[in-house]
């Protein structure tokens, strides 16, 4: 019995060890990001970004944009009509014949008006971590504004950093008034823990699965089609 009771406080040890570790992760993470994230863009035009970054976040069954991946494009779309950056970064899933967040992403800018020219995108940005390991190893980018939901941004700045990539953070919340599932306790719970996830991995930087020849940012995006 004492043995059975000592390898419960053993467990149970080491389980608050791991909670006070990811909260401790968290916390870092978002206090050093903060300072990055901002809803004016005026304050972006110091930067001179090269482009703006916009990450997958899901297709509806008919392979349009689910509402969080349309408030990013909005938010994106528009930064650009804005002259804030002279190109579109599309990253996202498309690891399936039948799932394309990037084509949906592509056909959404072109209908906005973007030129296809202007368009860039990553087919293989199956992770946040993958967005933007390649975004620095394959498109070669060095300044960008980055679009997602405020609570995503945290870990992807974090990740730009550790890419050398200076970069803004521009939250998509509050677009075409949707508040979109990324503000639900679920998805919180799932981008505390992922935040730990890719904090690791930075730490580690493990290549992608999938890189490729480098396509300049400042090229012409109908290259990546």
């Amino acid at each position: 019995m004492w043995k059975l009771f000592k390898r419960i406080i053993k467990l149970c040890s080491f389980i608050i060890f791991l909670a006070v570790l990811v909260a401790g992760i968290n916390i870092y993470m978002v206090a050093s990001q903060t300072f990055s994230i901002t809803d004016s863009y005026s304050e972006e035009t110091g930067l001179q970004p090269e482009c703006i970054m916009v990450l997958g976040a899901g297709v509806e069954e008919d392979g349009t944009p689910s509402k969080a991946l349309e408030a990013r494009l909005n938010t994106g779309i528009q930064l650009y009509q804005q002259g804030i950056a002279p190109k579109l970064l599309l990253s996202g899933d498309n690891g399936q014949v039948e799932y394309d967040e990037v084509s949906a992403m592509k056909a959404y800018a072109l209908e906005a008006g973007v030129p296809e020219e202007d368009i860039f995108m990553d087919h293989a940005g199956f992770s946040t971590y993958d967005s933007v390991y390649r975004a620095d190893y394959i498109f070669c980018v060095s300044r960008a504004i980055v679009v997602s939901q405020k609570d995503h941004l945290y870990r992807v700045l974090h990740g730009c950093k550790k890419m050398g990539i200076e970069a803004l953070g521009v939250p998509a919340e509050g677009h075409d008034s949707y508040i979109s599932y990324y503000s639900d306790s679920k998805y919180n719970y799932r981008e505390y823990l992922a935040r730990a996830k890719d904090f690791v991995k930075w730490l580690i930087k493990p290549e992608p699965k999938y890189l490729g020849d480098k396509i300049p940012i400042d090229g012409d995006g109908r290259e990546t089609e």
